[in-house]
């Protein structure tokens, strides 16, 4: 074999690899469907972008669950805020919505999460997230609590421009590698800034 070769051959491999991988990423994301008629005991937010806190009100109010955890709530938010902001009263979400402030990252609202579905002895949750959140938000989820089922559903992000819609892709496949392989592990912790 040329000795050119032996140099170029294993960049080649890796990066054919990364092209697979990142590929098996994005049919996961877009792959996963929501399941509107089945129930479950629980429904899990978890915040950080438009239209998962309205998805998840939406399940709560039609029924999908009896109740409904806001994970990586911004410090300060109340109930009567939050049900505002959505255009509810707040009476209506009363004994039914949790908000977690803990969390600052998906590794913080797994733990959150599963802490909040121990407390309640919650044996299934939904999980709200964008689309391309899931397959990450997942990992960690059922790390936390693998006895858990759990049910995806996705959130379409607000609409973005394809550069844009590229890198956030790009970023959260980087992000999936890292929490796969532990790598997020070795990041420093945020959630003390919100507890």
């Amino acid at each position: 074999m040329r000795s050119w070769l032996r140099w170029i051959l294993p960049p080649l491999a890796v990066l054919l690899l990364l092209g697979l991988g990142f590929l098996w990423f994005l049919q996961a994301a877009h792959q996963a469907r929501a399941e509107p008629g089945r129930r479950t005991d629980g429904i899990v937010v978890l915040t950080g972008g438009g239209g998962r806190v309205e998805a998840g009100l939406a399940l709560l109010e039609n029924g999908a669950a009896p109740r409904l955890l806001i994970s990586g709530a911004a410090p300060g938010l109340t109930l009567a805020a939050l049900a505002r902001a959505n255009g509810r009263q707040p009476t209506a979400l009363a004994g039914k919505v949790d908000l977690g402030h803990a969390a600052a990252t998906t590794t913080g609202n797994a733990v959150e999460t599963a802490a909040w579905a121990r407390a309640h002895g919650l044996r299934s949750l939904r999980v709200v997230t964008a689309d391309y959140h899931l397959p990450r938000a997942m990992l960690e989820l059922r790390r936390a609590m693998p006895e858990v089922v759990l049910l995806p559903n996705p959130v379409a992000p607000p609409a973005l421009s394809a550069s844009r819609r590229a890198w956030l892709l790009a970023l959260e496949y980087a992000k999936l590698g890292a929490a796969a392989t532990g790598l997020g592990a070795l990041l420093p912790a945020r959630e003390t800034a919100r507890s």
